[in-house]
C-alpha cells in the first residue's frame, strides 16, 4: 500500500458512521449494510453488518430522527443492501469512496438479468459518501419503494470532499473529468444498470445540488433528469481583497476550489446559472427547491436559476418553501426528488 492510498484509508475509518473501505492485509474490504429496522418502540436500530472484517464503528446518525418523525412504524418487509468501497482513480491520484444503494429486487434470483436506472446522488459540504447511510435517507427511500411511491432504481453515493464536483482552479482536483470518465463508466460496467441517458439522473443537495447541475448542465447528453436541493448557488460573487476574502463566510464553503479570492471568470464558468442561459437542455426534467429563509442566501440563486430557464421557456419544477439550510429542511423535501427521478 502506497503513502497516499494508506492516507485515504485511514480517513474513511475515522468517518462518523462507518468506513467506507477498511485496511486488512495490505488491501480494501467492502462495507456490507442491510438497512436501519424500526423497533417494537418505534424506533430506528442500527443497520447489521453484513462483513466479516473485524473493524466496523457503528452509530446511529441524529439526522435519522428527523426523518423517522415522518414515519409511523410499520412491519418489516423486503429490504435493499447498500455496498461501500473505493475506487482507485487515475485522474484523481487517488482512492474515491463510494456507497451504491440497491433496491430490494435487485438480488431476487428471479431478477438476476434484470436491468435498473440510476441515480447519482451528491452529498453536501462536510458530508461524505455514507450521507444516505448516516441521515437515515435510506430508510426513508426504502420506505418509498415499500409504500410502491417511486420505481425502484439504484442510488450511488461518491465521495466529492470540498470539490463542488467541478475541476478545480488549479487544476489539481479534476473531480468533473474523474466523474465522467471514470466513474460513471465504472459503476455502469460493475453493476446491472440499464445502457444510455433515459435511465440515469443526478440529485445533491447544498454543494452536491451545485454539482448536480453543473453536470447535468455541462453533460445534458449524459442525464435524463436532475434535481437540487438548496443548492449552493450564488448570484453574484463580493467583490473583496484576498485578506477581505479570508474573513468572509463565503470563503470557507468555496475553498480552493474556485480560487482564493474566487476567481471571477472562473466561477462564471462553472456556475449552474451561467451554464443555464446557453445549455442544450431539451429533454432534462430539472427539479430544484430551497428554503425560504437559507442561512447563506442560496433562495437568491435558486429563484435567479427559475427566471433564467422561464425566460427560455424550459419546463422545470421549482418550489420555495418555507425552511433554513439544515438537515430538517433536507428530510422534509428529500422524497419530493426520489420521487420525481422516478416518474
Amino acid at each position: 500500500m502506497n503513502s497516499s492510498t494508506q492516507s485515504t484509508v485511514l480517513s474513511t475509518q475515522s468517518r462518523a458512521f462507518s468506513s467506507t473501505t477498511l485496511a486488512h492485509n495490505n488491501q480494501t474490504k467492502p462495507v456490507i449494510l442491510s438497512r436501519r429496522r424500526r423497533t417494537s418502540d418505534g424506533n430506528w436500530s442500527c443497520p447489521r453488518l453484513q462483513s466479516d472484517h473485524p473493524q466496523f464503528l457503528r452509530r446511529c446518525g441524529l439526522a435519522t430522527l428527523l426523518l423517522a418523525s415522518i414515519f409511523l412504524a410499520r412491519p418489516a418487509h423486503a429490504t435493499g443492501r447498500a455496498e461501500c468501497h473505493a475506487f482507485e482513480s487515475q485522474v484523481m491520484h487517488q482512492q474515491v469512496p463510494y456507497c451504491v444503494l440497491l433496491p430490494p429486487s435487485y438480488d431476487a434470483e428471479k431478477e438476476m438479468t434484470r436491468r435498473y436506472p440510476v441515480l447519482y446522488f451528491l452529498h453536501g459540504l462536510g458530508g461524505n459518501e455514507q450521507m444516505f447511510l448516516d441521515s437515515g435517507a435510506w430508510n426513508l427511500t426504502e420506505d418509498l419503494w415499500e409504500q410502491h411511491s417511486m420505481g425502484e432504481y439504484l442510488i450511488v453515493t461518491p465521495a466529492g470532499d470540498t470539490s463542488f464536483y467541478i475541476n478545480s482552479h488549479d487544476g489539481r482536483r479534476r473531480y468533473e473529468d474523474f466523474f465522467v470518465q471514470e466513474f460513471l463508466p465504472f459503476i455502469e460496467h460493475h453493476y446491472r444498470i440499464r445502457a444510455g441517458r433515459a435511465s440515469r439522473g443526478i440529485g445533491g443537495i447544498s454543494m452536491g445540488g451545485y454539482g448536480a447541475l453543473h453536470l447535468a448542465f455541462r453533460h445534458p447528453e449524459l442525464f435524463a433528469s436532475v434535481s437540487a436541493h438548496s443548492a449552493a448557488l450564488v448570484e453574484r460573487l463580493p467583490a473583496v481583497s484576498s485578506a477581505g476574502f479570508e474573513r468572509n463566510p463565503l470563503s470557507r464553503i468555496f475553498g480552493g476550489v474556485f480560487g482564493s479570492p474566487p476567481d471571477r471568470v472562473f466561477w462564471e464558468h462553472n456556475s449552474p446559472l451561467t451554464l443555464a442561459h446557453s445549455a442544450h437542455l431539451a429533454g432534462l426534467r430539472i427539479y430544484f427547491d430551497c428554503g425560504s429563509e437559507d442561512d447563506y442566501g442560496f433562495e437568491s440563486g435558486a429563484a435567479a436559476l427559475h427566471k433564467i430557464l422561464a425566460a427560455r421557456g424550459i419546463p422545470h419544477e421549482f418550489h420555495l418553501y418555507p425552511g433554513s439550510h439544515s438537515w430538517s429542511y433536507f428530510a422534509e423535501h428529500l422524497p419530493a426528488s426520489l420521487e420525481f427521478h422516478a416518474r
